[in-house]
């Protein structure tokens, strides 16, 4: 059996939870709203990747630092 190297969680407001989803590499979580699609999805590598998707043609993807940087107003998204 793969190690587990992370697990996801997924909570409503509607009082649906799902805990310790576990994972050895990767994790997405989808979001629906009508025909828009928002999908958030974490690779365990070397370093942690993470994309954000909205919809096909809005995509960033880069390293968690990374994401971190340009949160903080560090660096400007590509």
């Amino acid at each position: 059996m793969s190690e587990i190297r992370m697990t996801g969680e997924i909570r409503t407001d509607y009082d649906c939870e799902t805990t310790n989803l576990p994972a050895e590499r990767w994790g997405e979580a989808l979001f629906k709203i009508g025909d828009e699609e928002i999908v958030l999805e974490v690779s365990v590598e070397a370093e942690i990747i993470v994309a954000l998707m909205a919809g096909e043609d809005a995509v960033w993807k880069g390293t968690l630092k990374g994401l971190k940087q340009i949160l903080k107003g560090e660096l400007k998204a590509r």
